[in-house]
């Protein structure tokens, strides 16, 4: 279910609290091809099933960057702010990829609260944001995410 946080000032009130979980998204080999044809990167781990079989991971693997992608993707099925003007993903203040993402797998997005700073016109918000693969035993991705959201 989708928290609603209809004003900046809420978002203090969140701190350090976890907002919940996405539904899961299946990482296609398709969306792995598409992501491969939008930057370049077509190296065969990603992109040719056949010889990625006998790689170092039994199959085709996502991007740390499609992965990694997917968060803007996934978080509004965590969390809407409402009654603002416009938000901006600011950037990340640190990103590791902890396992990989085969072809085919289901992943989530889970997000909590790091920090909140108002600055002008608005908040800087930073999420602890995790990526899991259905399943698996650790985390696909954990980034620290920064949002800016303007009144």
């Amino acid at each position: 279910m989708t928290r609603k946080i209809t004003s900046l000032d809420q978002f203090e009130d969140l701190l350090g609290e976890h907002l919940g979980y996405s539904s899961y998204l299946t990482v296609t080999q398709e969306k792995i091809n598409l992501f491969a044809d939008a930057t370049g990167d077509h190296q065969w781990i990603h992109v040719d099933p056949e010889r990625a079989k006998s790689g170092p991971f039994g199959a085709p693997i996502a991007h740390g960057y499609l992965t990694l992608s997917l968060i803007p993707a996934l978080i509004g099925e965590v969390f809407l702010v409402e009654n603002m003007t416009f938000g901006v993903n600011y950037g990340c203040n640190k990103v590791r990829f902890m396992a990989p993402v085969p072809a085919g797998s289901d992943i989530r997005l889970g997000v909590a609260v790091s920090s909140v700073e108002k600055i002008e016109g608005g908040a800087q918000v930073i999420l602890d944001a995790t990526l899991e693969i259905k399943d698996a035993p650790k985390p696909s991705c954990v980034a620290q995410v920064v949002y800016r959201y303007y009144n």
